[in-house]
């Protein structure tokens, strides 16, 4: 297995891309590789070098030898987080290039990628501060006895992110983990792998060491269940689809591991008549067509009080129309490419299912053709109406520019729409009254309540969801549990021997 040391590189845009295993630069042990296509255009980005469970089996001797006897879990809290600061910084002495990439790797658009990569760099910040205050506890004991808590490390991670954020992703992965003393293994999406890979160039840089932070895009079948089911990983932390969710729930009860699952989502967004009519439409244009529609919370059920319904969805399929798609960066473009061919199939198919069963397509509605990017995957922000709780574009996950609109006549009801799903990660309300604004977010089944704002995820905000979204905590403090063992130390200190058996 040929290696290549690390060296600081101005340049992030290369025709290949490698492994990273114990600091180093590492060639796939069969020579196989994974290319990389732009979706925006259809064009080769780059070859990567593609991981095998003999590479992933390196990869976690590696992280289980720095755990277990390297020098970075012992660091004190305020040298690791320096070492996070680190990355942070270099992080934004590259944004222009790590911003290209990320687009290259994913056909997003210019101002979804930057708001990206700054996310990114911000979860290192965050938790370089975070882990400072993050420790155990005194608690009271009777008599002469004395306990107190430790926080340590779970050990070793195995981290599978998705292809949707795949910057972001790594960074609300890897950040916290490394901030307590774990060691890593990030398996990045096939499609999206090149700025994880990055990243993990970066943190070899900025100071952390070797094995602490490993790489390997590779097979979810292969590379991902063989980290799932390997005995000396301690935890699995996975971003993706409830049913892969499902699926490494069962694998990683093998072991017991530690598990935190982001799944999936069908997230309602409900305007009531009393709303700020510009400010929701507004809003609620973001809240789907963002990253193309393809976010796990994005909010793809539009629930519009009977009284607004008919000027608030004017205006909302007006302005849908007004999306521009396009070269994603340009500054003017909003919706950008989806990720592959398949991935507009499986948009296309729902939207025929609705029309279908009835549905009505207020706007787009296929496949798109772009302008100078013909060989790309676009698809039309779509708007549909006339559905109902039975078909499955109201129930089932699209990921995709695709949101379906239904009235609602009073607050029971709405809550009642809300909350008809096995899903329960991302919602909205966007009311003027607080009181009512309360009433619902109380009320609605979902790790995430957006009141009057179409922002889901800010460091600091727990982000995770409820049903079968998923458990677990990211992007918070919270997070930092996820990643420790509580350790409870029992003490005694009385003058006189303890005798408890009475002998």
């Amino acid at each position: 297995m040929s290696t290549q040391q690390i060296v600081e590189s101005t340049s992030l845009k290369r025709d290949y891309y490698h492994l990273i295993i114990n600091g180093e630069k590492v060639e796939s042990s069969n020579g196989a590789t994974i290319k990389t296509y732009n979706p925006a255009t259809g064009e080769l980005v780059a070859e990567v070098a593609k991981a095998t469970k003999e590479d992933a089996e390196r990869a976690v001797l590696a992280a289980r030898e720095a755990f277990d006897h390297g020098k970075w879990r012992k660091y004190p809290i305020n040298r690791r987080s320096q070492v996070l600061n680190n990355i942070a910084s270099i992080m934004r002495s590259r944004f222009k290039e790590l911003v290209e990439l990320e687009i290259l790797d994913t056909g997003k658009s210019l101002d979804t990628a930057k708001g990206q990569v700054s996310q990114a760099i911000e979860d290192f910040e965050f938790y370089a501060g975070a882990i400072v205050g993050h420790r155990g506890t005194v608690n009271n004991m009777p008599g002469q006895f004395h306990n107190y808590t430790e926080k340590e490390p779970v050990g070793v991670c195995a981290q599978i992110i998705p292809w949707n954020y795949p910057i972001m992703m790594a960074a609300w992965k890897i950040a916290p983990a490394i901030a307590v003393g774990c060691s890593v293994i990030v398996k990045p999406a096939s499609l999206t792998p090149l700025t994880a890979i990055i990243l993990g160039e970066i943190c070899l840089e900025a100071g952390v060491p070797a094995g602490v932070v490993n790489i390997v895009p590779g097979s979810g079948a292969e590379v991902g269940d063989y980290l799932v089911q390997h005995p000396k990983v301690n935890k699995v932390a996975f971003t993706g689809s409830t049913p892969i969710g499902k699926d490494i729930m069962g694998k990683a009860s093998e072991t017991l591991k530690r598990v935190t699952l982001e799944l999936g989502g069908k997230s309602p967004n409900l305007v009531f008549e009393d709303a700020d009519l510009d400010a929701s439409v507004d809003g609620s244009l973001y809240g789907i067509f963002y990253n193309s529609g393809q976010s796990c919370e994005a909010r793809s059920r539009l629930y519009v009080h009977e009284d607004i319904y008919d000027e608030f969805i004017q205006k909302f399929v007006e302005k849908t129309k007004k999306l521009v798609l396009g070269n994603p960066f340009d500054k003017g473009t909003h919706v950008g490419a989806i990720i592959d061919q398949g991935q507009v199939d499986v948009i296309d198919g729902y939207v025929k299912s609705a029309i279908a069963d009835g549905a009505e397509i207020l706007a787009g509605g296929k496949p798109a053709a772009v302008k100078g990017f013909e060989g790309g995957y676009w698809y039309e922000p779509t708007v549909i109406a006339n559905v109902n709780h039975e078909m499955k574009v109201v129930q089932e996950e699209i990921f995709g520019p695709v949101v379906v609109v239904m009235k609602f006549k009073d607050e029971k009801e709405a809550i009642k729409l809300a909350n008809d799903t096995e899903f329960g990660l991302g919602s909205a309300i966007w009311t003027k009254d607080g009181a009512r604004a309360t009433r619902v977010a109380n009320e609605i089944q979902a790790g995430i309540v957006m009141v009057n704002c179409p922002f889901s995820a800010m460091p600091g905000t727990p982000f995770g969801g409820y049903k079968q979204s998923g458990f677990g905590r990211e992007l918070c403090i919270e997070t930092l549990d996820l990643y420790t063992e509580t350790k409870s130390i029992v003490s005694y200190y009385g003058s006189r021997p303890l005798n408890p058996m009475g002998l």
